[in-house]
């Protein structure tokens, strides 16, 4: 188990392969696609994001309602795809790390390699445990968004799995292969 401090250092990021399991603590920004494509439109016009992406991390979460004396509701990953037009962008911006679950495009993990990013699952199905790692919780950007604000969050031993490496490292096709060979067997 990795102990991981966000926003990530590019020497973090070197050390990390596909399949090590982390602990990230420190400062962690939600967003999802529709954020993500107004991020985009900001960074096309040339104008200043709302919070430094360089060195960050975005959790593709779908949040549910907090309940009083809570910081957030569950906390859970929603499908990391649906970002995928936008990711590639954002990388070159300088983000460094994502979270959520399921599948990347070729196009986001040839990103991730050039940029030396990397992407990272949460367990589905795990959200309110999820919830307690998050210690803090703020919407910082387009609030008229609703649960597709962005937010602040801060995070200690935020559990996850690195599944796209910079190096090209994929954990869900090494997992494939691995099945495949035993399966021959």
């Amino acid at each position: 188990m990795k102990r991981i401090i966000s926003p990530i250092k590019d020497e973090v990021v070197r050390d990390l392969r596909a399949g090590d399991q982390v602990l990230i603590s420190g400062t962690v920004y939600v967003g999802r696609d529709a954020a993500h494509k107004r991020l985009v439109e900001t960074l096309d016009r040339n104008e200043k994001l709302p919070f430094d992406i360089k060195g960050q991390t975005i959790y593709y979460m779908g949040p549910s309602p907090t309940k009083p004396g809570n910081v957030i509701g569950s906390a859970g990953p929603t499908t990391s795809g649906r970002m995928d037009a936008y990711t590639p962008r954002l990388l070159e911006a300088g983000l460094k790390a994502m979270i959520g679950k399921g599948l990347r495009s070729d196009a986001v993990k040839e990103a991730i390699k050039q940029h030396r990013a990397v992407y990272f699952a949460a367990v589905g199905g795990a959200a309110a445990l999820i919830a307690r790692t998050i210690t803090d919780s703020k919407t910082i950007a387009y609030e008229e968004l609703g649960p597709e604000a962005i937010l602040k969050l801060e995070v200690k031993e935020f559990p996850a799995v690195v599944i796209n490496d910079m190096y090209g490292g994929d954990l869900y096709q090494e997992g494939k292969a691995r099945y495949a060979i035993r399966s021959a067997t």
